[in-house]
């Protein structure tokens, strides 16, 4: 299925998406206040020099989408030639199913660059590439002391066991690693529009 303008167009602006928040609008919003861009990113985001339509799919409730959805409003803001839409993955199923995850989970935050014929220039699925190695080392870490964790396999594909023993150290370790994952997103978003940028 093609996205089509029309379509686009009926998500929420990202401040339409922070009013109508039901859940975690103040982490929200503090998270959003502390982000940081250098100089250098700020430049080469700055400098792609063409306009994106911005297509976002989340849940208030997530904590990825919690950490990396105020990154990509802060970068839309520093832009300023996003068109920036924001749609509730639970209410758009059929959106959710053309961006899954490994080819099977609903993953939020889905984030997808488009040129302004709505022709798709990257995506962001989730969090970055990093922060999953991070994350594996983890649970694959906690594994060694752990029979309910099965090393080498993600958080999605553990037992109902497993996910408990994890949740709690992956909250933790996503609260205290905050502000590098979060660059971490900058610099996967950067990376996903350099073709877009050499070619402007």
């Amino acid at each position: 299925m093609v996205i089509t303008m029309d379509r686009f167009a009926q998500g929420m602006t990202f401040e339409e998406y922070v009013a109508q928040m039901s859940e975690n609008r103040d982490k929200f919003m503090a998270n959003y206040e502390k982000v940081q861009i250098s100089a250098a990113d700020r430049a080469g985001i700055c400098g792609i020099g063409v306009p994106l339509n911005v297509l976002i799919l989340t849940e208030d409730w997530c904590g990825d989408a919690l950490t990396y959805v105020p990154v990509l409003g802060r970068l839309a803001a520093c832009a300023g030639n996003w068109n920036l839409r924001i749609f509730k993955r639970d209410e758009n199923l059929d959106l959710a199913d053309q961006y899954l995850n490994f080819g099977k989970f609903r993953s939020v935050p889905v984030v997808v660059f488009f040129d302004e014929q709505m022709h798709e220039l990257g995506r962001f699925i989730e969090r970055p590439a990093a922060v999953n190695r991070e994350r594996q080392q983890v649970i694959d870490a906690i594994a060694r002391e752990h029979v309910e964790v099965q090393p080498g396999l993600r958080y999605n594909d553990q037992s109902d066991a497993g996910k408990d023993r994890l949740a709690g150290p992956l909250r933790e370790l996503r609260l205290s690693r905050q502000a590098a994952w979060e660059q971490a997103a900058i610099d996967e978003v950067c990376a996903a529009l350099a073709n877009v940028r050499a070619a402007a």
